[in-house]
């Protein structure tokens, strides 16, 4: 399936959009779920293989709904953000389209197919993770990884 130029992704903005496409822009790799470290100097942000231990092995959150209770530092994102979006990975949907670039491929509105995420490699449980309740935070720093953007 190919997405055809009046996708609504390439003719809203993300301010536009209603709140089912929104949600639809997720493509569900859950890599905004892993534990990040941020620079105090430089503001840098850097990705650990820590995740969030509300994470389930299809890469959903399971207390979707709870989650700002149960973990008030969760992030959630809503189109008055998105000039703080620098911090999501350069694969991310909604950073793409803050920045004015198109889908990859795999994504799923794009592909038709929600397994394409993870068989292109971008979805976090395709890689070694450790939930952020089974190691100490202090130790965090020590789990810095880097995403390759394909």
């Amino acid at each position: 399936m190919v997405a055809d130029q009046t996708a609504f992704w390439r003719v809203k903005t993300l301010a536009e959009m209603t709140k089912p496409e929104w949600e639809s822009l997720c493509d569900g790799c859950a890599k905004c779920c892993l534990q990040k470290l941020q620079d105090d100097d430089t503001e840098e942000v850097y990705y650990t293989d820590v995740v969030c231990r509300y994470l389930t092995d299809q890469c959903r959150c399971s207390c979707y709904e709870q989650r700002q209770q149960k973990v008030p530092e969760c992030v959630w994102l809503t189109p008055e953000d998105v000039d703080q979006f620098h911090w999501l990975p350069g694969t991310c949907a909604y950073r793409l389209i803050a920045e004015g670039k198109d889908l990859p491929e795999w994504h799923p509105l794009v592909s038709g197919d929600a397994n394409t995420v993870k068989q292109a490699g971008h979805a976090v449980v395709c890689h070694p993770l450790v939930k952020d309740n089974e190691i100490a935070e202090d130790d965090w720093q020590d789990r810095l990884i880097e995403w390759v953007e394909r």
